[in-house]
């Protein structure tokens, strides 16, 4: 299993001057260091209007700054958001097309539709569109990547004949990955023949296991896989953060492992009340219905940090006990982890710490290539 830096980015109030600078730019300064460690890849997000839990609304100007001052680390959109408006396909294949470039090939192409209200009804999106508009995004992503001159006609998007340019280094394009939370997302990704980028947070790894199944089913199901070539890998997420000892640890990281998932549950949460503003069905959205509930009856205040010790729902402590949750992740069916190193209040001196302890002690063990 490998290990990869993640990022929302978050900036926590207060917002003092230069805080949201420097917040920006430490990422950079740890995926440097990152690849110096031997993480195998840097992935961030892209989020809108998500105020403390996620500044990183245009992050492949980021990649580009990230790709120029390393030449190893590989750089993951994690994930390109594909619903209109959003981001139009032929600006998606160009973004990361000029990245592949810039970085000697080392683009990681993940895509996603989003599940917040704050985001889909700031850009105007029906809730029921956007798994369809995601499915005829990556159609026309790798149709301007591969094809020499491009045209579609589709039910979101057209374009007449065009030369779409530059094309990607990777042949015959980047790894195509894409995001769900959901059990049923997870077959319907397999069944795209894409990587799969497997989002859940505050839940043990074992949690995997049967969302890795369903993928699995997806992928014997996949008849077309979306892109030319197929990418059968698996992708999950944990919150991070390694010290010399467990107490360190702890202490660094209890703070932001209990706000960010509570933070994140609340804003998933109202995807349900939106959704049910165009039709009473939620549709692919049904779960967030299941997380509002969960908020209505105070499961979610049960979120802390004693249950996230005790369940590993975060890869925290010691060296050694970091190297038994990861083997954990590993036994569960997991390629890459994402390691998200600052989930809200984490100084970058803390995280360059974790990253160093991480590269020093769990990496070597799990990463045999």
């Amino acid at each position: 299993m490998k290990f990869a830096l993640f990022y929302e980015i978050p900036v926590a109030r207060p917002w003092t001057p230069g805080k949201e600078r420097a917040a920006i730019q430490d990422v950079v300064e740890q995926a440097v260091f990152g690849e110096e460690m031997g993480f195998h890849s840097v992935w961030t997000v892209e989020h809108h209007f998500l105020e403390e839990f996620s500044h990183c609304s245009n992050p492949e100007v980021l990649y580009g700054a990230i790709a120029a001052r390393t030449s190893k680390l590989r750089i993951g959109y994690g994930v390109r958001l594909t619903p209109q408006p959003y981001n139009h396909p032929v600006r998606s294949a160009e973004s990361a097309a000029m990245l592949d470039n810039l970085s000697d090939g080392r683009v990681e192409f993940g895509t996603g539709r989003s599940a917040t209200r704050l985001e889909l009804e700031g850009f105007g999106i029906d809730p029921a569109d956007t798994r369809s508009m995601l499915s005829e995004a990556i159609d026309h992503i790798v149709g301007c990547w591969t094809e020499d001159e491009h045209e579609f006609e589709g039910q979101y998007w057209q374009m007449p004949k065009r030369r779409v340019l530059p094309k990607p280094v990777q042949d015959p394009h980047p790894p195509i990955w894409s995001a769900t939370t959901s059990v049923e997302g997870h077959y319907e990704v397999g069944k795209m023949g894409v990587g799969l980028l497997s989002f859940a947070v505050g839940v043990p790894p074992e949690d995997m296991i049967p969302r890795v199944e369903a993928y699995h089913r997806g992928l014997a199901d996949c008849v077309k896989p979306k892109g030319k070539t197929r990418n059968e890998r698996v992708v999950t997420f944990t919150m991070a953060h390694c010290a010399a000892t467990n107490d360190q640890a702890f202490e660094e990281a209890e703070e932001s492992m209990v706000w960010y998932p509570k933070k994140g549950a609340e804003q998933i949460a109202t995807v349900a009340d939106y959704s049910r503003e165009f039709r009473e069905d939620l549709g692919t959205y049904y779960y967030t219905d299941d997380v509002k509930k969960l908020g209505e009856s105070g499961a979610l205040d049960s979120i802390n940090f004693d249950y996230i010790k005790e369940a590993g729902a975060a890869m925290v402590g010691s060296p050694d006990r970091c190297i038994e949750i990861a083997k954990r992740y590993e036994a569960a069916g997991c390629d890459l982890l994402f390691c998200l190193l600052n989930p809200y209040n984490i100084p970058h001196e803390q995280v360059m710490n974790s990253i160093e302890h991480l590269g020093k002690y769990v990496i070597p063990e799990l990463d045999k290539d």
